[in-house]
């Protein structure tokens, strides 16, 4: 195996370090702001990063063409849509049951890879999409009774988990066209601005809401991080498949939660978390190894 067949695979891994960090930072912030005006912050700043770095990234023909609508399709429906199904089904299911049935991103992420892509399935990497599935759901248990809800409100989180990893396939598709993974990245993230926007300010004004200069700086920070992970992943998508990606970029709540204990000392290991990462970090490996 040599460093260009893990190229994907690093970069996989890259983007979810970069987003684990990005939720501990946002996590900091939200003890000063609102977190609809901090997410808004969050997306806005990566935007214009991608808008003031486009001059050398992008060319443009590239905005004459059938992957930039797709690329705009992803950013209407993900995070604006995904996140909003997620938290209707945290409010309806709880949060562990949501978090538990979010964790199958990877598994619709291999089934788009083969069915849509055409990508090969091999017992190594359903092994580790496997374990990589089976650890994050075991980390997202807190334990405690769930609250009663109807059966279709199951639908909500396994959405959002849909959703995710069609927007992964979605992007590599339109790859196959325009092989840009930046100009995705600032068509998805400008059109996620403007719904999140409009999202915002139907739901009340917005500079109504609590805010702080700490707040801001943290969500700016988070922004930075979100921008610099979301290239990684589409440049992993690019360069490898769905089928290996997803599943490596699935592990950053094990990531969150290792950040979370050695650098911002807010958690603490525990014999789930420990068991988590001995099966996600295997099922990583394989995926990485025998792609």
């Amino acid at each position: 195996v040599t460093l260009t067949d893990l190229m994907p695979s690093l970069l996989a891994f890259c983007s979810a370090v970069l987003f684990a960090f990005s939720i501990q930072v946002s996590n900091l912030g939200l003890r000063d702001i609102d977190s609809t005006l901090g997410v808004l912050i969050q997306i806005a700043v990566t935007a214009t990063g991608y808008w003031l770095l486009a001059p050398w990234f992008v060319e443009p023909v590239y905005w004459l063409t059938t992957a930039a609508a797709i690329f705009a399709a992803v950013g209407l429906v993900r995070p604006a849509l995904s996140a909003n199904l997620a938290l209707a089904g945290m409010r309806l299911l709880g949060p562990t049951l949501t978090s538990t049935l979010t964790a199958t991103s990877p598994l619709f992420g291999v089934a788009f890879g083969v069915l849509l892509l055409g990508e090969l399935m091999t017992w190594p990497i359903a092994f580790g999409t496997l374990a990589v599935v089976a650890g994050t759901m075991l980390l997202t248990q807190r334990g405690g009774r769930q609250l009663a809800s109807p059966v279709w409100a199951v639908a909500l989180p396994l959405g959002a988990a849909f959703i995710r990893a069609g927007g992964h396939a979605l992007t590599k598709f339109g790859f196959a066209e325009v092989p840009s993974p930046f100009l995705a990245a600032r068509i998805g993230h400008s059109v996620s601005f403007l719904v999140t926007a409009a999202a915002a300010s139907w739901r009340g004004g917005l500079l109504r809401r609590r805010y702080s200069g700490y707040g801001v700086v943290c969500f700016a920070i988070a922004g930075v991080l979100n921008g610099v992970s979301l290239i990684c992943l589409n440049t992993a998508l690019y360069l490898g498949e769905v089928v290996t990606v997803v599943p490596i970029v699935s592990t950053s709540p094990v990531i969150t939660l290792l950040l979370g204990v050695l650098v911002f000392k807010r958690e603490q290991f525990t014999a789930r978390g420990l068991l988590a990462m001995a099966i996600v970090v295997p099922g990583v490996i394989v995926i990485a190894a025998f792609r």
